[in-house]
């Protein structure tokens, strides 16, 4: 089992069955394999995922495309709200907004996403990122995102 401090200050269990689920999951993504992105951390709620600032992965003035950092973020968020489903659930995001609050540079990027609110059909998730350089670290984004429930295939 993996713990973390939740928003709450207590330390909550995660089971290796779910973070193992979680990381089978995220291996099967292209994308994020694509964008050369880890997995960082899973926790109850929570996961955060890296991704290398490459110049192929650029927009036009030399700063991480947005959309790499909303693919990011919009996983990570789908990817906490899984930790809290049951077994036989898969989570599809419905909706997100996106406030890009500074232009992404530096070594790499950390998305992290976690629970607002856990529910059966809809969960609500948070979303932050940060563009790090050495120890310095930019907020660059963040996400209000929705996730649904659907049973896997």
């Amino acid at each position: 089992m993996s713990r973390r401090v939740g928003q709450t200050g207590l330390m909550a269990d995660v089971d290796a069955v779910i973070v193992e689920r979680v990381r089978a999951s995220f291996a099967r993504q292209g994308a994020m394999s694509t964008l050369g992105a880890e997995l960082a951390e899973v926790a109850a709620g929570h996961v955060a995922i890296t991704v290398p600032v490459e110049p192929r992965l650029s927009q036009q003035h030399g700063f991480l495309h947005a959309g790499v950092v909303v693919a990011a973020l919009d996983s990570a968020c789908g990817y906490a709200a899984l930790t809290l489903m049951p077994e036989d659930a898969e989570v599809l995001t419905v909706e997100l907004k996106v406030n890009l609050l500074a232009p992404a540079s530096g070594d790499r990027i950390v998305a992290e996403g976690e629970v607002v609110r856990p529910g059966g059909t809809l969960t609500v998730c948070h979303g932050d990122a940060y563009a790090e350089r050495g120890a310095d670290r930019t907020h660059v984004a963040t996400m209000l995102a929705t996730m649904v429930r659907r049973r896997a295939d």
